[in-house]
């Protein structure tokens, strides 16, 4: 078969289609970044190049909201990170080590159910979870809901990882008179560590950058780096606040690199 008819590249109207999507997604981005450098207190007249806006974000008058609008996202999302990072390797190392049980399938179902229905359901669904119980809004009902909501993004790097590990190496520490605690902690554990390190990033990052389910549950007075970028966005699009979007967009972009290239060395090895 010709090899031009497999490469989707030669396919008509490949390239525009692609520049057009290309474009619509990262253009405003770009745009973005571009004006967070810009020295004028206007978001459309270029005004030269400074970092201004970025000295503003951390000393300005709008810097104390902000800085505590960052502990709290940093916070919640190192905790919830962790946190659905151990239930996900529990839950990966039960289905893809557990062998065939009834229900399995409904299970992975349930565990990847969260990335499947819409976000605005998921925040309604909880905020009403929580008023039912009688569980007050405020900083401890976002780390509940951001623990579940990451859950199935840490799943899934660690259980492609697992599923990349032949069953044979445990079976040669067992064979070795190795329990089956030290064949996991001292065999299967640093096998996993890469999808674990990427399941953990994964999950930090959809946490850090949550506003739908975030803006739900957070109650009064407590507020994370979107939900801040949002109401001050109501009172009127500010420079600084273009220079936090960017250095958010930049920290994302880390972060994703960071885990994509430790799942790919760990595949490799």
């Amino acid at each position: 078969m010709n090899k031009s008819l497999k490469d989707i590249r030669h396919y008509f109207g490949f390239l525009p289609i692609t520049i057009l999507c290309l474009t619509l997604l990262y253009g405003p981005l770009i745009i973005v970044m571009i004006y967070s450098f810009n020295d004028s207190q206007s978001i459309t007249i270029w005004g030269g190049f400074s970092l201004r806006w970025y000295e503003d974000v951390f000393f300005g008058l709008e810097a104390p909201k902000f800085k505590k609008a960052a502990f709290n996202s940093f916070s919640i999302a190192l905790m919830a990170a962790t946190t659905a990072t151990t239930v996900a390797t529990c839950a990966a190392i039960a289905m893809v080590r557990g062998g065939q049980f009834r229900g399995k399938g409904i299970t992975f179902g349930l565990i990847n159910l969260p990335i499947m229905v819409p976000e605005i359901v998921t925040a309604v669904a909880t905020l009403i979870f929580f008023s039912t119980i009688g569980f007050k809004a405020g900083y401890a009902t976002i780390l509940v809901a951001h623990i579940a909501f990451c859950i199935p993004f840490a799943y899934l790097p660690i259980s492609a990882r697992l599923q990349g590990i032949d069953e044979s190496y445990e079976e040669a520490a067992v064979d070795l008179y190795a329990t089956r605690l030290q064949a996991f902690f001292q065999v299967l554990m640093p096998l996993m560590l890469p999808g674990i390190i990427s399941g953990f990033l994964l999950a930090f990052v959809i946490s850090l950058d949550d506003f739908i389910i975030t803006n739900f549950v957070k109650g009064a007075g407590v507020e994370t780096l979107p939900t801040a970028i949002f109401g001050a966005v109501k009172q009127g699009i500010k420079p600084n606040i273009m220079a936090i979007s960017t250095l958010l967009l930049f920290l994302s972009i880390v972060i994703v690199t960071f885990s994509y290239l430790i799942n790919k060395s760990g595949e490799k090895q």
